[in-house]
């Protein structure tokens, strides 16, 4: 399993992107960074995008997407919760910011969505897809992906801590997990649903002890103006924890 991190911080600029997933170019998670980073052709190349939860910088490249694969007399499967559907059909793509590619062309339309249900798991362009609830200020869903011969990433997508029942469900030998701020915005972070370095630290010890094991931990979703001192906040949380933890950052790749 290759995976590839497109956009990995939480503030777009030239040099950071929203978020978003690639596995062997075909299975995107999030779309957040999918056409400013990859040429049409490429884009042609995806099966399938699942999308985390309703927020903008998760669902920013869906129009772009529904345009392009219309043009290209081509159809994209997109995954979500319901409340993801319903923000994309009343804000994005209603006809009135964009067309609304999910009914065009009448016959074939340019995008397909299938709802998700939590804690089931199903098979999506050739993967076995867990969608797991976490814990962010709107309903959110993070995914386990296995691939066909058993490698396992879970990505959280934008979460707060809390995350027990998660990790009863998952069993990754990867982790994409974010760490959005410092950690003197402790209770900003907790109001908000996201974490610190030293939630994330909670976090995973609470990981380890309900199932016996670290996976690799990889980070994202950062507040690039933080960055450097998120970092060293990060590095005493991984001492503490005697393990690796990982920052991502844009065109990173990673393989299982």
């Amino acid at each position: 399993m290759k995976i590839r991190i497109l956009g990995a911080h939480n503030m777009e600029s030239k040099d950071t992107r929203y978020m978003s997933l690639l596995i062997d170019d075909v299975l995107a998670i999030d779309a957040g960074a999918l056409t400013s980073t990859l040429s049409l052709t490429e884009q042609q190349k995806l099966k399938a995008v699942l999308v985390t939860h309703q927020h903008y910088d998760h669902m920013h490249d869906i129009p772009a997407l529904g345009m392009n694969f219309y043009v290209q007399d081509n159809t994209l499967d997109i995954y979500g919760a319901k409340a993801v559907y319903n923000v994309l059909t009343a804000h994005l793509l209603n006809d009135t910011i964009y067309p609304n590619y999910l009914t065009k062309p009448e016959k074939k339309p340019s995008l397909r969505f299938t709802e998700m249900e939590a804690g089931k798991a199903v098979n999506v362009a050739g993967y076995m897809v867990l969608t797991v609830p976490v814990t962010h200020a709107y309903p959110t869903t993070g995914y386990q992906v296995t691939s066909a011969d058993g490698k396992k990433v879970f990505y959280s997508g934008d979460t707060g801590p809390s995350l027990a029942d998660a990790w009863r469900q998952i069993s990754p030998d990867l982790m994409i997990i974010e760490v959005t701020m410092l950690n003197k915005w402790r209770e900003f972070a907790l109001q908000t649903g996201h974490l610190t370095a030293e939630l994330l630290k909670q976090e995973l010890d609470s990981f380890r002890e309900i199932k016996g094991y670290l996976p690799q931990v990889v980070l994202v979703h950062m507040n690039p103006l933080d960055e450097k001192v998120i970092k060293s906040e990060v590095a005493a949380a991984a001492g503490a924890l005697k393990t690796s933890i990982r920052f991502g950052h844009e065109g990173m790749i990673l393989r299982l």
